[in-house]
């Protein structure tokens, strides 16, 4: 393990799997990986079409041979270029395309992804479950608050720069008069392992904890330095802290030898160890019941909650122990720390309840604070908030009640993380979990989503998160959920386009078949026409932005279809259109007596036209293609349909691909009536969608 701040002297009781990181590693093993919902709607989806496609090449196969009389070395060789231009082998790399472009935006906006799948999973998420502090907060802690026995302190003052007064009430004090607030100054400078710094623009900052250094600054613009403080009460040991123990204490002499013993921590441990406190005649017994309200009141107001003790004795051993901090302290007073949500946490917690998306908070303060500052975010406003301690009592039903109605939970550990993201998924939940410990990999792992904080993260939540914020900020989670949901929107508009257009060719030839008439279209142009669209246009909706509105839609459930009744309509009705428009305008031209090579050319153009068109339409699944939505400056889109119509160009005119293909030259008459029977299937679609609108309007 790395130690990271602090001093021990250490003692090897267990190796490997019997230490905490091999507990943590068991945790980690026992969590089954899941694949993510598009991969699991993609894998179901792909398996039915290869079905529909098999049945349908066997289809064609015995029309044409038995029952029509095509050789069948030619039917073989069509079927096979029918099945070919049936399945959708750009599917993969379109989902590739459109996850990787979503991967590219999300970094820009601070969002690493490690697991491509992720970026989708994000859009599909229906609960957040987020740390507080530097997530939803600054974590920028300011002291704004010393409570003493008998005496109420407000500090001034903001951030880490070191100025501020203490005020009762509306009279600036001067904290060493008063014995218990300069001696509880003291215990916050000395017991504390971080330390304050300028950086090279003259700044103030904290190296450490920032809950330390908020202790810190309270000293400083008490005019205790760090430095002079230590130099003073030299410290000779000291007990770390640790979240499981809640407390920090350190040994020091006094500038007269007298030893000391300084405590931090939780409120409610600081009292479990103390029987006297520090009034304005010195120590008396301790009243803890006025301390308890004095918590709660602090607590309510958002404040973070530490309480300083102090003791006059030696460490009983030759180090301090845990012992030493068991009872016998003299309670210095409560100090309540301010860290203000952050603006834009505040604006995509909105943000995410607009989109139908549930958050929670879970932290390790004090219930009242954590209750406070989630009124401040609009997260569990008028709901209690459960503890850690509730939640050992809870069995998995009680549980996974709770988890889905209460929306913050407090001092809670990263062992509750697990449970209440297992019992939101039992509750057919889609989970995005925060972490930044060592504990909380066995969370991250478990859920959905794992996002890791990439600045105050460890390497092991990182390695367990699928999604690493590079500013641990709440506000990124919202970015990466509305760019998810562009991703997988994305995604179902390019198997809207692809599914008809793939669907009109074939039914082009089975009509042939069917009704006994001159094939329109070889098996090489068949194989032509896939190329040539598939290699240009699906592309281009790989690079569509976010419709607007996206985060106003609630989140889909997690078993929807990938296909909808609207979309299966859409795709039998373009498959039609495409077929009529261009086996109409073939048999028109053999009945003028045009040359086959010339016909079957017109109904390959006529095809790929349409789906130029068709892409035109599918970029907006129910908006118009040319609304003020559609106007968004996708410049691939441009630069896809004209290397289509350019490709299709050299079809018709380049004498090597005619030699190749079959293909023969159009003129310009023959041109117009190729645009105008592609553009049928695009008025089609796009009358289509009015009367999707105006559906969804009288619903």
């Amino acid at each position: 393990t790395l130690v990271a701040y602090g001093q021990a002297t250490g003692l090897v009781v267990a190796t490997a799997r019997d230490t905490e990181i091999g507990r943590i590693d068991r945790l980690l093993a026992d969590v089954a990986s899941t694949s993510t919902p598009l991969l699991r709607q993609i894998d179901h989806f792909g398996h039915r079409l290869a079905g529909v496609i098999l049945v349908l090449a066997a289809l064609t196969f015995v029309l044409g041979v038995w029952l029509r009389g095509h050789p069948a070395a030619d039917m073989f060789m069509l079927v096979v270029a029918l099945v070919a231009s049936a399945i959708p082998e750009g599917l993969p790399a379109i989902m590739t395309i459109t996850l990787a472009l979503g991967v590219q935006r999300m970094a820009r906006r601070q969002a690493i992804v490690r697991r491509l799948p992720a970026v989708e999973t994000l859009g599909s998420v229906t609960v957040i479950c987020s740390d507080k502090t530097g997530t939803l907060t600054r974590n920028e802690m300011t002291v704004q608050r010393v409570v003493c026995a008998a005496l109420d302190v407000a500090v001034s003052g903001v951030g880490y720069l070191p100025e501020g007064r203490f005020q009762v009430g509306a009279h600036v004090i001067d904290p060493d008069r008063h014995e218990a607030l300069a001696l509880a100054l003291r215990a916050g400078v000395l017991c504390n392992d971080a330390r304050m710094a300028l950086d090279d623009q003259g700044q103030w900052h904290v190296v450490g904890d920032p809950t330390e250094g908020a202790l810190l600054v309270a000293g400083h613009k008490a005019g205790l330095l760090q430095e002079v403080a230590a130099a003073a009460w030299p410290r000779s040991d000291s007990i770390p802290f640790e979240s499981q123990h809640r407390f920090m204490a350190t040994a020091h002499r006094d500038d007269a030898g007298t030893p000391w013993i300084f405590a931090k921590g939780a409120p409610e441990k600081m009292l479990d160890i103390c029987d006297r406190e520090w009034g304005p005649q010195g120590e008396r017994p301790v009243d803890v019941d006025t301390w308890r309200r004095m918590a709660t009141d602090m607590a309510a107001r958002g404040l973070r909650l530490l309480g300083l003790a102090c003791k006059r004795a030696a460490p009983a051993g030759q180090g301090l122990a845990f012992a030493d901090v068991a009872q016998g302290y003299t309670l210095l007073a409560l100090v309540g720390i301010a860290d203000p949500p952050r603006d834009e946490a505040v604006r995509a917690v909105a943000q995410c309840h607009a989109a139908g998306i549930r958050v929670k908070m879970i932290t390790g303060d004090h219930g009242e604070t954590a209750r406070a500052i989630g009124a401040q975010l609009a997260i569990g406003t008028g709901k209690p908030a459960v503890t850690g301690a509730e939640l050992e009592l809870m069995d998995d039903a009680e549980l996974q009640r709770v988890a889905l109605e209460v929306d913050v939970f407090a001092r809670a550990s990263p062992e509750h993380k697990l449970r209440l993201v297992q019992a939101l998924q039992r509750h057919g939940q889609v989970v995005a979990m925060t972490g930044d410990g060592v504990n909380d990999a066995p969370a991250l792992k478990c859920a959905d989503v794992g996002v890791a904080m990439g600045g105050k993260g460890t390497e092991a939540a990182k390695e367990a998160g699928d999604v690493v914020l590079a500013d641990d900020n709440f506000a990124t989670i919202a970015a990466a959920v509305h760019e998810g949901r562009a991703v997988y929107d994305n995604i179902r508009k390019f198997i809207l386009f692809m599914l008809p257009t793939n669907g009109g060719e074939a039914l082009v030839v089975i009509a042939a078949i069917l009704f006994q008439l001159t094939l329109p279209m070889t098996p090489a142009q068949v194989l032509w026409i896939n190329m040539a669209t598939s290699c240009t246009l699906g592309l281009a909706l790989a690079f569509e932005p976010a419709e607007p509105g996206i985060m106003q839609r609630p989140p889909r459930p997690p078993q929807e279809a990938l296909i909808s009744g609207l979309f299966i309509w859409r795709v039998l009705l373009v498959s039609v259109l495409m077929m009529a428009a261009a086996l109409g305008l073939f048999l028109w031209e053999l009945a003028q007596g045009t040359e086959l090579a010339v016909a079957r050319t017109m109904a390959v153009s006529t095809i790929v036209l349409a789906e130029m068109g068709y892409l035109l339409s599918s970029r907006l699944v129910l908006a118009p293609a040319f609304s003020r939505e559609a106007l968004n400056g996708n410049w691939v889109l441009v630069w896809t349909l004209l290397a289509c119509l350019l490709l299709q160009l050299g079809f018709v005119h380049l004498p090597v691909l005619q030699s190749i293909f079959g293909s023969a030259a159009l003129d310009a008459a023959q041109w117009a009536k190729v645009a105008l029977a592609g553009g049928v299937v695009f008025l089609g679609a796009e009358l289509d969608k009015w009367r999707a609108r105006r559906a969804a309007q009288r619903r």
